[in-house]
């Protein structure tokens, strides 16, 4: 019995939680500041993904950001001139909150992110 306690105590310490990734998600949304829904992935998903879409020329081009969670990191550039899209990923939870992709994170966007998440829990009750 005391060895069966034994190797129940070290199995159990020796046990390593998993914590699901949590991603920022939006879908096809002209700002940045409209991705700020945070979502649990499931088990499969290793990825966050950032998706930005210029669409025009000039003033007038319309910029789009979709975030999600993916199982795999399909990383592109393309350029067409009047359409060009970008798409990144990481592999952290809340990695994904910056809505430009070629731009480095700063410490003011990652403030302002952690800030819009905690209102937005905050708002919701949680």
């Amino acid at each position: 019995m005391k060895a069966f306690l034994v190797a129940l105590l070290a199995a159990v310490l020796c046990t390593e939680r998993v914590y699901s990734l949590k991603c920022f998600t939006c879908n096809d949304e002209p700002s940045n500041w409209n991705c700020i829904k945070i979502t649990d992935c499931a088990e499969t998903d290793k990825y966050c993904l950032t998706t930005y879409t210029k669409t025009g020329l000039g003033e007038k081009a319309e910029h789009r950001i979709t975030k999600k969670c993916s199982p795999d990191c399909s990383r592109s550039n393309w350029n067409l001139g009047i359409v060009a899209t970008s798409t990144s990923c990481c592999e952290h939870s809340l990695c994904n909150i910056s809505g430009a992709s070629s731009v480095k994170t700063s410490y003011t966007v990652m403030a302002t992110g952690i800030l819009a998440s905690l209102i937005y829990v905050l708002r919701t009750g949680l």
